[in-house]
């Protein structure tokens, strides 16, 4: 992250979700995301430019498919950073028990 910051050119940094559900996680991963964009990203100035399903691969072997597909702009470096060093264990334990990523 320090070099991240470190090489910062200005201007917005943009977030790549690519994700894969467990069996039924994909209803509550809606219900985490609703509360993402609510509560969180405006936290930190992030802003959703897309969500929607992995669709057709055109490249991947078989089976490497993603069930979603998430785009999150932020302000700059320095935004993303901040939301990134929140105390990670406990966001990613919530993320994977409300979200039902696999």
């Amino acid at each position: 992250m320090k070099r991240l910051l470190a090489e910062d050119p200005g201007g917005p940094v943009v977030m790549l979700n690519l994700l894969r559900f467990a069996e039924g996680g994909a209803e509550s991963y809606r219900e985490y995301a609703l509360h993402l964009r609510e509560t969180f990203l405006p936290r930190y100035g992030g802003e959703v430019l897309y969500a929607g399903t992995g669709s057709t691969v055109l490249v991947a072997e078989e089976g490497q498919s993603w069930d979603a597909v998430i785009v999150v702009r932020y302000p700059d470096r320095a935004a993303f950073s901040r939301r990134s060093t929140r105390p990670v264990a406990v966001h990613k334990a919530c993320y994977t028990q409300v979200s039902g990523v696999s």
